[in-house]
């Protein structure tokens, strides 16, 4: 359509009409837009879940609640955002006003990462946690609302810059957009981890997740500046009422007059939803049975995204208790997460042009519904995967004491060696400047320890659920000291690290160096008989406390894999077949339906990881595992009955005629469904439709 061809009151809010190669000039707008943004968002909830434990110091189950709880928020607010922008305030004012929202959640998270801010005795941790917790809290609801909310508006605003007569260019533009989200996924999630990897502060240097933060939120404010400077070349149609809310009234209505009808007395109607045709257009009900239809199917979909999300939350801190060296590269456990975006690149293609049509040739029917099957199955392999990890992890972790329990290792720092006897344990010697092999365990509070020859007997006081060295200095009669040892696995994610010394009497220099391993705790104990020299560093004692992480991360690889293989053949398929069975003007009510079942699943994980209580984390995969392959047998039958449709051909005949009687097509539609014939409308869309429904699993 030629420009003098649109009405005038469009004219006016198109913009200025401007084009570089067939393509609006705005759409590159709305593109650097979208990457930014994208960045913001996963670069911030990449080290999201390491924050909430290691700088708010939540333990692990807690830290997974509020992850879930925020990715189920992100989720359900994009529902709110479509019914204002389509009812009130258009999709060009919604994208801005919610993205206003949106930096200054960025900003309040990076400044609640700030330590310095409370930290006023410089010991580089907050002295007052409530200030950063509520900062965090308010900036997570609010980058919620405004993530969430910018959904459904953005890809939509940038479809509506193109006329009738560029459909190829609209094509690209979602291609390129698509290309987008998953860049800004991939370059955000290699980015944050090595940002919060670094130590900053203004008086004590610690791990700089502000920094982690911080740049996310540049991002976010990047994002709106650009987006608003391309404000005079927009398209900006007015907004035309949101189908959403007319689909609530109405399903309201019927239940409503349903509900007032109970009694016997009145006939019952074929469908529930036939209630409402005292008020309601006879298309608008059958284009709603459609879409319940489709919902229903929806039912069992949410256990896909409990265990999907858990790579941003327990799969991370899984990968800190494993060793990220790789040789020449060195991984952050959150940037383990990266293999996920890397494989969406390379599976979605292999699948369409390989996988699939091999998979034809060999003359075997896998149609979508089966293909989202297999996808769940996938999810439940990549949580056995991880359960295989984690009895790994676990052969390599120091059994630490209980609640009840105390833990006791002995260091001699004499001279000479000394024999110690400690309760319910035979007599040992101790040579001079070395530690006990292990930790002690006692169920007692108070023991006796027998030092030397002759024995020199004192009582030690101990403290349940922690362990402790006990010092024995080269004069047994002297005061014993007691110092308090790590009583977990050091854990985020911190690297390998270098300690060197050096010692010097104003003649000779004592130069001493050793390398850490990832998640290790090491005692260096300097005798006091040390001769300074090239020699020196033999004399310096090195006791390991806790053995550093020996399990590799490349294991994890294989459930990424299964994980992503899942999300291809599920999300992708689940899209694009949902969006073949709803009617025209209903696609986005399905787009909602699914985002809800994202929401829902990660309520489900923060309902399991509250009520589960597991005391192995293996077996906490395998019970997630075993309840998304009881899902998917669930899921299976329900889709054998499934009788698919044509919404095209439902709307046309109502249009022509609301009295006629299609249950003959509806049967010989059934057949064709259950054999897994493809259908001529509506099961596969256009380019253009391709990328809003299936392509769009990261927006």
């Amino acid at each position: 359509m030629a420009d003098n061809e649109y009405p005038k009151k469009e004219r006016k809010s198109r913009g200025k009409s401007i084009e570089v190669c067939g393509y609006p000039l705005s759409i590159f707008f709305i593109v650097v837009n979208e990457f930014c943004e994208r960045f913001s968002y996963y670069g911030m909830r990449a080290v999201l879940v390491l924050y909430l434990q290691y700088f708010l110091l939540w333990d692990e189950d807690f830290a997974t609640s509020i992850y879930h709880a925020f990715v189920a928020l992100c989720y359900l607010t994009p529902i709110l955002g479509a019914i204002v922008a389509d009812s009130w305030l258009g999709k060009f004012k919604t994208i801005i006003y919610l993205s206003i929202v949106y930096a200054i959640g960025q900003v309040a998270m990076a400044v609640s990462a700030i330590h310095d801010i409370t930290d006023t005795n410089r010991d580089g941790k907050p002295d007052d946690l409530t200030f950063h917790i509520a900062m965090a809290m308010v900036g997570l609801c609010l980058i919620a609302l405004g993530t969430g909310g910018i959904k459904p508006c953005v890809s939509a605003f940038g479809g509506d810059q193109f006329r009738e007569h560029q459909e190829k260019q609209r094509s690209t533009f979602f291609s390129v957009f698509y290309l987008c989200i998953n860049g800004g996924s991939l370059l955000s999630t290699i980015i944050t981890p090595l940002l919060r990897a670094q130590e900053c502060g203004i008086h004590t240097q610690q791990k700089c997740y502000a920094l982690a933060f911080g740049v996310p939120a540049a991002l976010m404010v990047l994002s709106l500046v650009v987006f608003v400077a391309g404000s005079g070349m927009y398209h900006k149609a007015k907004p035309q009422g949101n189908i959403m809310l007319d689909v609530c009234k109405c399903v309201g209505f019927a239940i409503k007059n349903r509900y007032r009808h109970r009694s016997k007395q009145f006939p019952k109607r074929q469908h529930w939803m036939d209630w409402a045709e005292e008020k309601y257009d006879k298309l608008l009900i059958a284009q709603i049975k459609m879409v319940l239809k489709v919902l229903f199917l929806y039912i069992p979909l949410p256990m896909f995204w409990t265990l999907f999300d858990q790579k941003g939350s327990r799969w991370t801190f899984q990968a800190t208790r494993m060793d990220g060296d790789f040789g020449l590269l060195v991984i952050q456990p959150e940037q383990m997460q990266t293999v996920n975006p890397i494989l969406i690149l390379t599976l979605v293609p292999i699948m369409d042009s390989v996988i699939y049509p091999l998979i034809k040739k060999c003359g075997l029917n896998f149609t979508p519904l089966k293909r989202m099957t297999v996808g769940m199955l996938l999810a439940a392999t990549a949580f056995v995967c991880a359960a295989l990890v984690q009895i790994e992890i676990d052969k390599t972790l120091p059994v630490f004491p209980s609640s009840s329990e105390s833990q006791l290792k002995i260091l001699n720092m004499g001279n000479n060696s000394v024999s110690v006897s400690l309760p319910n344990n035979e007599p040992f010697t101790l040579a001079a400047a070395q530690a006990s092999d292990t930790y002690f365990t006692f169920d007692t509070e108070q023991i006796n320890v027998s030092v030397g020859s002759p024995a020199v007997n004192k009582s030690v006081q101990l403290a349940k659920g922690e362990r402790q060295t006990l010092l024995i200095p080269g004069m047994i009669n002297n005061n014993w000291l007691q110092i308090i040892d790590l009583d977990s696995k050091p854990g985020d994610g911190k690297s390998a690290i270098r300690i060197t010394f050096n010692l010097n009497n104003n003649v000779q220099t004592c130069q001493y160096s050793k390398s850490f391993g990832y998640g290790s705790s090491y005692t260096l104990f300097i005798p006091n008989d040390l001769v300074i020299g090239p020699d020196c560093q033999e004399s310096i004692t090195v006791i390991e406390d806790v053995a550093p992480n020996s399990v590799t991360m490349a294991l994890q690889i294989p459930q990424y894999f299964f994980i992503t293989a899942g999300e291809v053949m599920f999300s992708v398929t689940g899209l694009e077949f949902s969006y073949s069975q709803a009617p025209s003007n209903m696609k986005a009510v399905l787009q909602a339906g699914w985002l809800l079942t994202v929401a829902v699943g990660n309520i489900i994980v923060l309902i399991v990881a509250k009520v589960a209580k597991l005391p192995k984390q293996w077996a906490e995969y395998i019970l997630f595992a075993s309840l998304l392959v009881a899902v998917c047998i669930i899921f299976s039958i329900m889709a054998y009955f499934y009788t698919c449709i044509d919404p095209e051909e439902i709307e046309a005949q109502f249009k022509k005629t609301t009295d006629d009687d299609d249950d003959d097509d509806d049967d010989d539609e059934s057949k064709r469904c259950n054999k897994g014939a493809e259908m001529d409308k509506g099961n596969y869309k256009s380019d253009n439709d391709q990328y809003k429904s299936g392509r769009e699993t990261k927006l």
